[in-house]
């Protein structure tokens, strides 16, 4: 009977396990949101929120994230210098104030999660211009310039999207950060077409008597309007830089069944109906490289099931990397619908683990808090081992050479493993990161362990660790380019 008992408490055991501690995962995405309109850094001295800033950064590496989504544009503004937008009151306090002493936030934090080699995601807000119409627009801002394209609704002021000009102008934009800033994306959020106010339509009449030759209901013309949007931001990403991704983060519902067979089987605002966010087709079309749809919902929600839609999306993803925008508090207040005793952590893990590539923690801030010891759950569980990002093959499928001319120099303070990068004809097959792997001595090389990774790194050396000189070891190391391509392996063997 004992044996029984602990046979069954052992099975019991194994399978609550979550999947990460019994096969690590080599490539995921592992992102965070870091918010600026939430007014968490307004105002801050340029010291002080340098420093907050890193705290944070060091605290998401610590939590295992390899990709820091920093908004940089939360309303027709700017968090980076800018010639085109007027400095954003969500970083000085008031619009269009320079910071003093001057400094450059993007560039900075691109800098910082570079060296933690984490993915820099530059966030943009394409349409809002103002979160509250109370709020003073800078002198410079075009708003003064163009009043014509812009449109007030609710209690904000957003550009109108059915005007060319404003798609113009976001793109303009777009290409000025792509082209100044070594970022890795574009990223969008939800904010397409405003979310509605019960009772008033969006005031677009004029535009749509003008522009809306050819479309008999306006509400394909909305459609249409962010179509072309998001393709001519693709098509801009590209011609500027070819290796900079451009990805949304949409609404979680793209449709429900009840207006459309082929929608999930749920009952909520929709991205195709109220939004105007086709995002399916933008999918199919290729104009976004990466999805990331907001399911912050909790497993059985009435009206939005997170289990539901993370399986939808899946099915939908038509070969485009497909993450889950995960809510940090949402996931750890709810409890585990089959055990009550934990939350629903782990089952979502799994769920997003079978469906997608990849997850991306809102907010970013939560995680940094650990409620729940959320962010020990990343550390010691899910994000336990580092996981590269996954590859882009649509985008770039050739991996750059191996790298050259390996050795080991014992240096005054112990032995440093150098390499040379290895020749690239372009930027695209140029060597920016290395992967570095520990094996022992007469240990099978597996690279696609992520448990052997001691070092993601863009240094072209690795401190080795000496233990007395008694033990060999083989480390292997290979390299990545922009796009996460990894190279094929070059290895030496060194006594530590």
């Amino acid at each position: 009977m004992k044996l029984k008992s602990l046979i069954f408490s052992f099975l019991l055991v194994a399978a609550l396990l979550p999947a990460q501690s019994q096969q690590p995962l080599k490539r995921e995405f592992r992102g965070a949101w870091l918010a600026t309109v939430t007014a968490s850094y307004r105002g801050m001295e340029t010291e002080a929120m340098k420093a907050r800033l890193i705290e944070e950064l060091d605290g998401l590496q610590e939590a295992g994230i390899n990709a820091v989504v920093f908004q940089v544009r939360p309303e027709a503004d700017a968090l980076y210098v800018s010639t085109i937008e007027p400095w954003s009151r969500f970083l000085t306090g008031v619009q269009g104030q320079a910071p003093d002493p001057m400094w450059d936030p993007m560039s900075f934090v691109i800098e910082e999660a570079h060296k933690r080699n984490m993915e820099f995601h530059a966030w943009i807000n394409p349409y809002r211009v103002k979160t509250s119409n109370e709020n003073e627009l800078a002198a410079n801002h075009l708003y003064w310039r163009n009043p014509e394209i812009f449109v007030e609704y609710g209690k904000q002021t957003y550009f109108d999207p059915g005007r060319p000009e404003s798609r113009k102008h976001i793109c303009q934009v777009v290409r000025d950060i792509v082209s100044r800033y070594d970022l890795d994306a574009i990223h969008m959020d939800d904010y397409f077409y405003p979310y509605p106010v019960e009772g008033v339509d969006f005031p677009d009449d004029a535009s749509f008597a003008r522009y809306g030759m050819g479309f008999s209901h306006k509400h394909d013309w909305r459609r249409d309007n962010v179509n072309v949007l998001i393709k001519e931001i693709h098509e801009t990403v590209r011609e500027t830089k070819p290796w900079v991704k451009f990805g949304v983060s949409p609404f979680g519902i793209y449709r429900n069944k009840k207006s459309d067979p082929k929608g999930s089987d749920t009952n909520g605002l929709q991205n195709y109906d109220q939004l105007y966010a086709d995002v399916l087709l933008w999918i199919e079309k290729g104009w976004i490289d990466y999805n990331i749809p907001q399911l912050y919902w909790e497993i059985g929600h009435p009206a939005a099931d997170y289990e539901v839609l993370a399986k939808w999306w899946g099915e939908n993803a038509s070969g485009r990397p497909l993450y889950i925008g995960q809510s940090v508090m949402r996931t750890v207040e709810k409890e585990d619908l089959q055990n009550p005793e934990i939350n629903q952590l782990a089952r979502k893990m799994e769920l997003q683990r079978t469906y997608s590539e990849g997850s991306c923690m809102w907010p970013g801030g939560a995680v940094l808090s650990n409620p729940k010891g959320f962010k020990d759950e990343l550390m010691n569980n899910y994000h336990k081992y580092p996981a590269l990002v996954p590859v882009y093959t649509f985008m770039d499928n050739k991996p750059p050479k191996s790298v050259r001319k390996m050795k080991t120099v014992w240096m005054e303070d112990g032995p440093v493993l150098f390499w040379q990068a290895p020749n690239a004809k372009d930027e695209m097959d140029r060597a920016v990161r290395y992967v570095v792997y520990r094996f022992d001595d007469k240990e099978k090389v597996n690279i696609e362990d992520p448990s052997k990774i001691v070092a993601i790194t863009r240094d072209t050396f690795y401190k080795l660790p000496y233990e007395g000189g008694n033990t060999k070891y083989r480390y292997v190391v290979t390299a990545l380019d922009r796009l996460h391509n990894e190279s094929k392996t070059t290895a030496t063997k060194v006594k530590l």
